[in-house]
């Protein structure tokens, strides 16, 4: 399979209100989360924190997207409520439905009905079924480090039903909390071990490589059926530190299979051809293939990574989209 011939998907594509930005910016812990986020992008891109960033909505990303051939990317709110006191949200579901609806051939909407125990969970229950039936969510994403307990909370029991019943996949932030005043204590890998030996037909894609805890989360993978990996935001780390890749995308697909690995961005939309064009040309060095017992990468591993595996779990057709490239 030649390169330009992979279909792309990217999930967790975050954008944001502008004006809501705006108006929160003078609550304190708004400004320890903007400096936080500085610290992970230092890891994640090596960014020269003063580099301006393409503005975080649609009609920047197709750009980027064109250029770096992805074919489908799933947007998301980015609720951070906790910066503000739980005042407001830095951008809501129906704003990401308004921000994708010009291009309806590219980008699926990823929704957020949390935080799920703070808000109530029969609320979070009721939006989460009124965006699958009325407004085609493929995916929802739970981001447990703004709410009021762990992953494994018995209050979630019922949201976690109704996500079943309902037959959406959950993308879940998994690993360290890396942003203030969100605390790490409710994400780690071994809380979601609980949930799914409860809920064993829920499907998970867990963000970040569980990262610090990569190797942890690897195995669950292994254990639980439907539990996924996404390199989502860790693939700028990766890229630029690339044996940290190997043996992290290595022990993944000797422990989990190459069908459960997936893309994902939560990073600056000029990033994006970056960390596809480094999954769309990875490959396993010799020695770590003799030496650790890693397998080759090949051309069916990448077409996997890079958008099959995330196009069967969201039910969307792999078919490219980029134009020029149909």
């Amino acid at each position: 399979m030649a390169s330009k011939d992979y279909f792309v998907a990217l999930s967790e594509c975050h954008f944001l209100n502008p004006e809501v930005m705006e108006d929160s910016s003078y609550h304190p812990n708004f400004q320890r989360w903007v400096a936080s986020v500085g610290g992970v992008l230092n890891a994640w891109t090596r960014r020269d924190p003063d580099q301006p960033w393409p503005e975080p909505r649609a009609e920047q990303l197709i750009k980027y997207m064109d250029e770096a051939g992805v074919d489908v990317a799933f947007g998301l709110r980015e609720p951070a409520m906790n910066v503000t006191g739980y005042e407001t949200c830095l951008s809501t579901n129906g704003f990401i439905k308004r921000e994708i609806a010009p291009y309806p051939d590219r980008m699926y909407f990823e929704c957020n009905v949390g935080p799920i125990l703070r808000r109530g969970v029969e609320n979070a229950i009721w939006e989460l079924e009124y965006h699958v039936k009325e407004g085609n969510a493929k995916l929802c994403k739970v981001y447990a480090p703004e709410d009021d307990g762990p992953l494994n909370d018995p209050r979630l029991w019922p949201f976690y039903e109704k996500v079943c019943e309902l037959g959406i996949p959950l993308t879940m932030h998994m690993g360290t909390a890396y942003v203030v005043p969100s605390p790490c204590k409710n994400t780690h890998p071994s809380l979601l071990d609980e949930v799914l030996l409860d809920f064993p037909d829920m499907v998970v894609i867990a963000y970040h490589m569980g990262w610090p805890h990569t190797e942890e989360l690897t195995g669950l993978a292994g254990k639980h059926i439907n539990l996924h990996l996404s390199l989502s935001g860790i693939v700028g780390y990766y890229e630029r530190a690339p044996y940290r890749s190997y043996h992290a995308i290595g022990q993944a697909l000797e422990w989990a299979g190459p069908e459960k690995l997936a893309m994902g961005l939560d990073l600056p939309f000029d990033e994006t051809k970056r960390i596809v064009d480094f999954i769309r040309n990875l490959e396993m060095p010799e020695e770590l293939q003799e030496k650790w017992g890693y397998c080759e990468i090949t051309d069916e591993i990448r077409a996997n990574i890079l958008g099959l595996n995330l196009a069967r779990i969201a039910g969307i057709d792999p078919v490219k989209r980029v134009p020029g490239t149909n």
